[in-house]
């Protein structure tokens, strides 16, 4: 079969187009033929160069396709269902998986950094990675959903417990997390303030739901979110960027407030005077992925239209590294994909 292989770290020109043997299938496993597998930063970073990925590498974290075939004790999904795979790796034996705690799993990884991914034409993964989707959900959009939208979901309910009517700043609209996250938070009556860097992006945020954008290349976001909040501050701050945003992401929290962070794209050296800490009594939380079951919670909602795929534009998978320089350039406004 054809994949897209790293035999070593570095720019898009370690991308490689080969031939390589298809997977071979355990019992309890379902092969997927993989009809679109979308892009995210965590490409960029393992392509680029991550302790613990083993080399050669396939990238690929968000598969959409069809199953080929199933292993023997598959009895519940059939060859030519139309499936997505969730985007993680776990032992499900542990405490923390048994207490449906996946991402906090020793044994955790995301598909495509600690294991092999979908930049290939077949995949083979566990029976309990393989969700059924339904008919009006293109693959392209299908793949455009797990990572980002368990992410967002994890990082707004799981962690920075979410609720109706409250104030948000969303960095980044135009990244995957990003137009998440503006959708869920909408979808809760919520305001949202995001960023973005340019007028094309800003635009693309307010038709998804935007209450207020700021142009971040150019307006200084702390002080335009004092503005539209008339100094009082946002309820949550959803965080990705890292050491770049995070002065203005601190600044423009309300007493009380919570930050949630899942990234640190810009670097990750983060500073906080303690005494802002705990004088205005802020809660600063981490979160990592998400569970199945926010995967299964969220793509409820994605089934019945109330959450849409954000997709701005599929290349084959022969141009894989045209992919990884548009996405490397930010040149989009939600997922780039790969098609085999």
């Amino acid at each position: 079969m054809k994949a897209v292989r790293i035999h070593q770290f570095g720019g898009p020109e370690v991308l490689t187009y080969e031939d390589i043997p298809e997977p071979v299938l355990r019992y309890d496993q379902v092969l997927v033929r993989v009809r679109a597998c979308a892009l995210n930063h965590l490409d960029l970073w393992v392509r680029k160069g991550l302790p613990g990925v083993q080399l050669p590498h396939i990238l690929g974290s968000d598969i959409a396709g069809e199953v080929a075939g199933v292993g023997d004790y598959v009895t519940d999904v059939k060859p030519g269902q139309r499936v997505l795979v969730a985007p993680m790796s776990f032992c499900g034996h542990c405490v923390r998986c048994c207490n449906g705690q996946h991402s906090l799993c020793r044994q955790f990884t995301v598909i495509g950094n600690g294991v092999d991914g979908g930049n290939c034409e077949l995949i083979a993964v566990p029976r309990i990675n393989v969700i059924p989707i339904p008919e009006h959900l293109s693959f392209a959009e299908a793949a455009s959903v797990p990572l980002v939208f368990l992410t967002a979901w994890h990082m707004l309910f799981g962690r920075a417990s979410l609720k109706a009517g409250q104030t948000l700043l969303i960095w980044g609209a135009s990244s995957g997390v990003g137009s998440a996250a503006i959708q869920i938070a909408k979808m809760l009556h919520c305001r949202v303030i995001t960023t973005a860097g340019d007028e094309q992006k800003l635009e693309r945020a307010r038709q998804l739901g935007a209450d207020f954008v700021i142009n971040h290349r150019e307006q200084k976001v702390a002080d335009e979110v004092r503005k539209i909040t008339a100094k009082e501050g946002v309820d949550i701050v959803f965080e990705h960027v890292g050491q770049a945003s995070w002065e203005d992401s601190i600044r423009s929290l309300k007493p009380g407030a919570t930050l949630v962070t899942c990234g640190a794209t810009t670097g990750p050296d983060a500073k906080i005077d303690l005494r802002l800490l705990f004088a205005k009594q802020l809660t600063l939380v981490g979160s990592y992925m998400g569970t199945m079951g926010d995967l299964h919670e969220v793509l409820g909602h994605i089934f019945a239209g109330r959450l849409k795929a954000v997709v701005d534009s599929t290349f084959p998978l022969s141009e894989a590294r045209a992919a990884h320089e548009k996405l490397e350039a930010g040149a989009m406004f939600g997922k780039v994909l790969l098609e085999p």
